[in-house]
């Protein structure tokens, strides 16, 4: 299990890789846009479709993405600002409102137990980091931030990991990921802290911006963490443990995707506030 794991993330890591920094922003996009609709169809599976067809709702889905792309100015490259601003803000609304279900749960369910309900829920999980990829990597030196994205998740993680098998005593989420304890969920945000702060140091023309760098990070770690706790919700209620099977050793897409989910649309939000208006 543990080869077949290792290996299914050597490629989904090459895959990746290539497409971003081997496609143009556009095919970048389209590349991202491709994932989510996978993404969605998992969800729909979550969500313990009714009446409607899945393939319904992800070529509802499909007409989203597009008319995104086209709404926004992504074909051409030229995004405009003043109409990606509410986008993003709406998306991290509503993950301040997937906060209080999750904690809520499972009392909470009596919100969102329909799947209905959840179906519209997957377009607010899943539109707006297909969002946040396609304009960040229209920016100069955009797909590194993609990098830097992950780079924070996977330390986050790593950082919980470690924490929380050496000093996890209480739960962080009990009802929903018993795992995952608060002390290990603090030390994930140290280790990103300690990392980025490491990043600037090095990073002369960074130097000036190290307090908003340091905002930025500290609550898409938050966001990551919530965005797993989510779609752990999602499964617990739904009664798998998996999103799906399309990744060997893994488990489904959604699975991978989680915690990016809600932190890219939150560290665009905040990048774009806070850092790519300084000079």
């Amino acid at each position: 299990m543990l080869k077949q794991r290792v290996v299914t993330a050597l490629v989904l890591v090459v895959i990746f890789l290539g497409a971003l920094f081997g496609l143009s922003p556009y095919g970048f996009a389209l590349f991202a846009g491709g994932a989510i609709l996978l993404a969605f169809r998992e969800w729909a599976n979550l969500s313990a479709l009714g009446r409607l067809p899945s393939f319904v709702y992800l070529l509802v889905a499909a007409g989203a993405i597009t008319g995104m792309f086209q709404y926004l100015g992504l074909a051409s490259l030229s995004v405009q600002l003043e109409l990606l601003k509410p986008l993003l803000l709406a998306a991290c609304l509503w993950w301040a409102i997937a906060l209080l279900l999750v904690q809520g749960y499972p009392s909470s369910a009596i919100l969102w137990g329909s799947w209905a309900v959840r179906l519209v829920m997957g377009a607010f999980v899943l539109l707006p980091p297909w969002l946040a990829l396609a304009w960040l990597v229209t920016l100069e030196g955009g797909r590194w931030l993609v990098i830097v994205v992950i780079l924070a998740v996977a330390c986050a993680d790593i950082g919980a990991y470690f924490c929380g098998r050496a000093f996890g005593r209480r739960k962080l989420a009990p009802e929903v990921s018993p795992g995952k304890t608060l002390e290990g969920f603090v030390g994930g945000i140290l280790a990103v802290m300690l990392v980025i702060s490491v990043v600037i140091a090095l990073s002369p023309s960074q130097r000036h911006v190290w307090l908003e760098w340091a905002i930025v990070m500290f609550f898409t770690v938050l966001a990551a963490a919530l965005g797993d706790l989510l779609e752990s919700m999602i499964k617990r209620h739904r009664g798998v443990k998996d999103s799906g099977t399309i990744l060997p050793g893994h488990g489904g897409l959604l699975d991978r995707l989680d915690s990016l989910c809600a932190a890219l649309p939150v560290f665009s939000l905040l990048y774009l506030l806070l850092i790519h208006s300084q000079p």
